[in-house]
């Protein structure tokens, strides 16, 4: 049993008007998304100081014949760049490790306890590596060390905030609405830019700091407000009317379903265990390639030297045209029904963007904006799918009899091991860059055609399935109508 609600949100006690019948079902479910949408958000804000402050702690950068900072020991030498891709490294590693043992505990307590847990840790550790700059620590242990817990607290987040919003909704209405709301994840890094870059002037500590109690103010208001599920407040859960139907409508609806799950993306996983092995690989790797465009934001290859806080809020871009490319992606995913079919779509119209950017990027400022928007938006769209809709259709779906314990486990698998490209992704590129930033984008392209040879057998899958429908076939409704 699911800790039968260990303790309903405090909130809920001290106002009994938030309760049923006094609020309905849908106000409680705007409700969990504003609040896991902050939640999420807050964890991304926190996560954008090391990248923004990365031209302060390195070395030396030369621009007009003269020297341009100082950098910040141990990250100032030769090794510095990589120093600092090591450190990345060690975030995202512990990140995807973590992600693993978070869903699997995350399945089994009280999901808001655990999530306000991990938010308070991750805001404290954030904070304790920006007093390096005031305590004047040189020491790369420390910076290292620090990270490392970060990325194991940070883990916790995602498969707890993806859990409890699938706990809220069904499935078919999941594309959209979490294509806008997994736009939390390019908020939080706007959001995280825009702070760190505008605090960096006053010292590259208060860019970790104001984000760390950030996330620590978003997790008081989870604590206090947000219910896990809608049978915590009498509400009947969503996901259990769908097996309630399926099981009222007999066998062979059921057999029916269950195909039609198989159909789509990563639903074959549960057809045999040969073929779950085989599909987990696919697009469990889909999502690692995808996690290497992280490294993709570039802002300084466009020909010019900007400032920190210019750079920093350039790179901010790519986020907002990731928002829009979440909320596009899962609309088109909803109306297809093929989440495959989709997310390939967005990945090969993103070669040409990359393309584009690759060689006109530093004609102007205003074609960087463009090009960068245009990027975000077909890159964050297929990200957004496999790591939100898909991992709550997995975690749900009717071959494993509505149990919506297995969500977060699900959830953390997916985006744990799509975290070990997004570890190497700026590892590499920090590597790669040494020899030409031409070189960064060929890796970029190659990760690109990765991802969407990963998901050509899902793709196949749905296809065939909606064609057997006479669903995407103008042949089969001309014949149908004869």
């Amino acid at each position: 049993m699911r800790s039968e609600t260990l303790a309903l949100a405090p909130a809920f006690n001290f106002f009994p008007n938030l309760k049923p019948p006094h609020k309905t079902l849908a106000f409680h479910q705007i409700s969990v998304l504003i609040i896991t949408f902050l939640a999420y958000a807050s964890f991304h804000a926190s996560r954008k100081p090391p990248s923004i402050v990365k031209s302060v702690l390195g070395p030396t950068v030369q621009a007009n014949w003269s020297s341009v900072d100082t950098g910040w020991a141990p990250f100032d030498g030769p090794r510095g760049t990589h120093r600092l891709g090591e450190l990345d490294l060690a975030f995202l590693s512990a990140y995807s490790i973590g992600m693993y043992f978070a869903g699997h505990v995350g399945d089994r307590i009280d999901l808001r306890l655990f999530l306000v847990f991990g938010m308070m840790c991750s805001g404290i550790l954030t904070i304790f590596f920006g007093l390096g700059y005031w305590f004047d620590v040189h020491v790369l242990g420390y910076f290292m060390a620090v990270q490392l817990l970060c990325g194991l607290v940070q883990s916790i987040g995602w498969p707890c905030v993806v859990a409890i919003v699938g706990n809220w909704f069904e499935k078919g209405k999941r594309g959209l609405i979490m294509g806008v709301w997994s736009s939390h994840t390019s908020v939080g890094n706007i959001i995280g830019s825009v702070v760190a870059s505008g605090v960096l002037e006053f010292g590259w500590g208060w860019s970790f700091v104001v984000p760390g109690v950030l996330v620590i103010l978003v997790g008081i208001v989870v604590f206090l407000f947000l219910p896990v599920c809608p049978e915590d407040l009498g509400f009947e859960s969503p996901v259990k009317e769908i097996q309630m139907n399926v099981e009222v409508n007999g066998v062979e609806n059921l057999e029916e379903k269950v195909e039609s799950e198989e159909a789509g993306l990563l639903g074959s996983e549960t057809a045999d265990f040969g073929t779950e092995n085989a599909d987990a690989d696919a697009d469990t790797g889909s999502l690692a390639a995808v996690g290497f465009l992280e490294a993709w934001r570039l802002p300084a290859v466009a020909g010019m030297h900007l400032s920190h806080k210019t750079a920093g809020n350039l790179s901010a871009i790519f986020d907002i045209g990731g928002v829009f490319g979440g909320i596009l992606a899962g609309l088109i995913s909803d109306m297809l029904e093929a989440r495959a079919v989709t997310s390939i779509a967005f990945l090969l119209l993103s070669v040409p963007a990359l393309v584009l950017y690759w060689l006109y990027g530093s004609l102007s400022m205003v074609a960087n904006i463009v090009l960068m928007f245009l990027s975000g938006l077909l890159v964050n769209g297929p990200y957004s799918l496999i790591t939100t809709a898909v991992a709550a259709d997995l975690g749900t779906q009717t071959t494993i009899k509505g149990n919506s314990r297995a969500l977060a486990t699900v959830t953390a698998i997916i985006d744990g091991t799509g975290s070990v490209g997004a570890a190497l992704g700026p590892l590499l590129a920090g590597y790669i860059s040494t020899t030409g930033w031409n070189n960064v984008f060929v890796m970029l392209i190659l990760a690109i055609f990765c991802a969407t040879l990963f998901l050509i057998r899902i793709a196949r899958t749905e296809i065939k399935g909606k064609l057997n429908e006479g669903k995407w076939s103008l042949y089969s409704r001309i014949g149908g109508t004869q």
